[in-house]
C-alpha cells in the first residue's frame, strides 16, 4: 500500500501506525512516552502530532500518530506550522505540571523532556502549577532508586516494565486527572514494597522521575581523602557499556580507558570484578557438586544477581534453600580487598574504601546488606552505576575516548579468565560454571570451549550436560526477567521441574541491560546486543578461558580444586539469606494472576 509523508511516497504494511511508517522512512516525529521495543500503548504525552488528510476527505485532521492507523492514500505532513505550534503548547503543559528544577536534577543534560522542548522550540514556559506537582510523592527510603513524582510526566513507561517485563507490578496508577500518580501498590515506601530495586523502571523513565540513588559526592570524597586507601572494582558488563555515554562504538572494550580514567580520579588500587567472578566459579561449582553428590537441595539457583535474590527472599522465602550461597562476585571481592589484599599489600583494613562500579542498581542495596558488614566494616563501601562513573568523568573534565590504555597495576587480583567475563551475559554465568565443572567431574576440558547451547535472547533456555558415569547427565536452564523467574518457580513448587541447576538474572539480557547502563533513547534495550557481544569476544580473544585456569585462582586452590576452601572461604565467600515476604492488601499471587491475564 502506498500513502505520502511530507509529499514523499512511501509503502507499508497493514497494522502500522503513521509513527511507525514514518520513523522506518526517516521522518522524525517527537514522542515521550511510545518506545519501540517496549510494546507500550502509548497515547499518553500527546506529543506526536502530525496533520492528516485521508483519501476522498477534503478535511485536514491534526492527530496522534502513534495510535493513528496509516491508510492507503493518506497524505501525511509532520511539520507544518498548525502541528509545530499545538506541539509547542502541548510541550509547555506538560511543563507547567512538571517541577522545572532541571540545574540540579540528575537527567540534566540527558531528559527526553528538555530534548523534545528543543524541537519543537520552546523557548520560554508561560504557565507553572506548582501547587499540583509539589505535592506529590517524594522517596528515598530505598537505597537503590529515588523517586520524585514532582518530575513525573505520566507516560506510564514505568508500569508497563514493572508490570510486564518483570511481573513485580510494585508500580500502581492512582488518582485521575491533574491528581494523576505513579505511587507503590499498598501506599508503601519503595523498601518495604514488592520492589527489587532492578531498576528497569529507571532505564525506560524519559524524566527524572526515577533515578538510581546519586553516590557521587560519597565516592568523591573517599578518592579525595589522602587518609584512606581507595580500592576500585568494576564489573565486566561495564567495560562494553560505558563507551556509549562519550559515543564510542557500542560494545567496544575500554577496559584500559576505564583503569586510566580512575588513577586520574585519584584511585590508589583498580582491581577487576572477573577476578572475583572466577573466585564465584570455583566456589558456586564445588556446592553444585556437593548437592548432587550428597543429594541435598536441587535444583540449586545461581545467587549473583541481588535483584534475584531479593525476589525469592520476598516472594518465595520457602524457596531460599535453593539459592547458592556463595556470594556475588562484588562481595567477593570487596571482602578479600578488606582481608587478603590488605594482608598482601600491608594496609590497614579500616583504612580502605572499596567502591564498585556496576551496571546494576540492586547492587546499591545489596552492598548495604547486614549480611556484609564486618566488625563495623562494609566489605563495599559505595557503589556507582554504569552512569553515575561517566557522570563522574565527565564533571571531572575527563573524556574516556581520549585516554590512553592502562593495565591492573595489583598482581594478585586482576588476571581473569574469559569466563569471568561472560557473567555479563544472560547464560554466561551458567556457561562459566559448566566450562569448570566439567573439568572438575571428568578431567577433561569440553571439547568446545563456547558452550553455545544456553546462548541466546529466549527468557528461558535449556541444555543438558553429561557429567560422567558418576553422575551422568544434568539438566540445566538460564532464565531472565523475574517475569519468567517466577513462571519458573512455579514450575518448582508443583513439582513439575526437571532443572538440576538454574541460573536466574533478573534484567533483560542480564548484566548488560542492567537498570545501571546507559540508556537507548526510545529503545528500551537498544545496545544490549552489542554490549553481549563485546564481552563474548572478550573471552574468545583470552588465553585462559576457564576460571580454574586462571593462574591466580590456581595457586588459591592448589589441591582443592572442585572442593570449597574449608572456614575461611565460608566466612569470606559465602552469605545467607533472610524471609522479607511482605504482608499486603494484595497477595503476589493475585497480583500475579492479574497479570498472567493480561499477558
Amino acid at each position: 500500500m502506498i500513502a505520502t509523508i511530507n509529499g514523499k511516497d512511501i509503502d507499508f504494511c497493514d497494522n502500522q501506525t503513521v509513527l511507525d511508517v514514518a520513523k522506518a522512512n526517516g521522518h522524525f516525529i517527537p514522542t515521550l512516552c511510545e518506545m519501540a521495543d517496549l510494546d507500550h500503548a502509548p497515547g499518553t504525552c500527546r506529543v506526536c502530532l502530525v496533520d492528516i488528510q485521508r483519501k476522498g476527505d477534503s478535511e485536514h485532521h491534526i492527530v496522534t500518530s502513534c495510535t493513528t492507523p496509516m491508510e492507503e492514500g493518506m497524505a501525511v505532513l509532520t511539520r507544518t506550522p498548525k502541528v509545530r505550534k499545538m506541539q509547542r503548547l502541548q510541550v509547555e503543559l506538560l511543563l507547567a505540571d512538571h517541577n522545572q528544577d532541571c540545574a540540579s536534577c540528575v537527567r540534566h543534560g540527558n531528559c527526553e523532556l528538555q530534548d523534545v522542548a528543543q524541537f519543537v522550540g520552546l523557548q520560554q514556559t508561560r504557565y507553572t502549577y506548582p501547587e499540583f506537582y509539589q505535592r506529590r510523592s517524594r522517596d528515598d527510603s530505598s537505597p537503590a532508586i529515588f523517586r520524585d513524582m514532582s518530575k513525573c510526566i505520566r507516560c506510564f513507561r514505568c508500569v508497563k516494565v514493572c508490570r510486564d517485563i518483570q511481573g513485580i507490578d510494585a508500580l500502581v496508577i492512582t488518582e485521575k486527572g491533574l491528581e494523576t500518580e505513579i505511587s507503590v501498590r499498598d501506599n508503601l515506601p519503595l523498601n518495604q514494597s514488592g520492589c527489587v530495586s532492578c531498576g528497569q523502571c529507571i532505564l525506560v523513565c524519559p524524566v527524572g522521575a526515577l533515578a538510581g540513588k546519586n553516590n557521587t559526592e560519597e565516592a568523591l570524597d573517599m578518592l579525595y581523602d589522602p587518609g584512606l586507601v581507595t580500592v576500585v572494582q568494576f564489573a565486566p558488563a561495564v567495560r562494553t557499556a560505558i563507551g556509549e555515554e562519550f559515543n564510542m562504538a557500542k560494545g567496544e572494550n575500554v577496559e584500559g580507558k576505564v583503569i586510566t580514567a580512575l588513577k586520574q580520579l585519584g584511585a590508589d588500587v583498580v582491581l577487576d570484578t572477573n577476578f572475583a567472578a572466577d573466585l564465584v566459579i570455583m566456589e558456586e561449582g564445588a556446592e553444585l557438586l556437593d548437592r548432587i553428590q550428597k543429594k541435598g537441595t536441587l535444583p540449586m539457583f545461581t545467587s549473583c544477581c541481588p535483584g534475584w535474590v531479593t525476589f525469592v527472599e520476598k516472594n518465595y522465602p520457602g524457596m531460599i534453600p535453593h539459592l547458592s550461597t556463595t556470594r556475588s562476585p562484588q562481595q567477593c571481592l570487596g571482602s578479600m580487598a578488606k582481608t587478603y589484599l590488605a594482608e598482601k599489600m600491608d594496609l590497614n583494613p579500616d583504612k580502605i574504601r572499596v567502591i564498585s562500579i556496576m551496571p546494576c542498581t540492586a547492587k546499591k542495596e545489596e552492598a548495604k546488606r547486614p549480611e556484609f558488614e564486618n566488625q563495623g566494616r562494609r566489605d563495599v563501601d559505595v557503589v556507582l552505576s554504569t552512569r553515575g562513573f561517566a557522570r563522574i568523568m565527565k564533571r571531572e573534565g575527563i573524556d574516556l575516548a581520549g585516554l590512553d590504555d592502562s593495565t591492573f597495576d595489583n598482581p594478585w587480583m586482576a588476571d581473569y579468565s574469559g569466563a569471568a567475563v561472560i557473567f555479563g551475559n544472560t547464560g554466561g554465568v551458567m556457561e562459566a560454571a559448566v566450562r569448570t565443572v566439567h573439568k572438575v567431574v571428568t578431567g577433561n576440558e569440553l571439547e568446545t570451549v563456547a558452550y553455545t547451547d544456553l546462548r541466546g535472547e529466549a527468557f528461558r533456555r535449556e541444555a543438558t550436560v553429561d557429567l560422567g558415569p558418576d553422575i551422568g547427565p544434568v539438566k540445566l536452564a538460564v532464565v531472565h526477567t523475574l517475569k519468567e523467574a517466577r513462571r519458573l518457580m512455579e514450575e518448582i513448587k508443583a513439582g513439575e521441574s526437571p532443572y538440576g541447576f538454574v541460573e536466574v538474572m533478573a534484567c533483560p539480557g542480564g548484566c548488560a541491560g542492567g537498570g545501571g547502563q546507559p540508556r537507548s533513547k526510545h529503545s528500551y534495550q537498544g545496545t544490549s546486543r552489542e554490549r553481549k557481544q563485546g564481552m563474548y569476544t572478550i573471552d574468545q580473544n583470552r588465553s585462559v578461558r576457564q576460571s580454574h585456569n586462571n593462574p591466580m585462582i590456581a595457586k588459591i586452590y592448589g589441591d582443592f580444586l572442585g572442593k570449597p576452601l574449608g572456614e575461611k572461604s565460608h566466612h569470606l565467600l559465602h552469605t545467607t539469606y533472610r524471609d522479607r515476604k511482605q504482608t499486603v492488601s494484595h497477595t503476589m499471587d493475585e497480583i500475579w494472576r492479574e497479570i498472567e491475564d493480561r499477558s
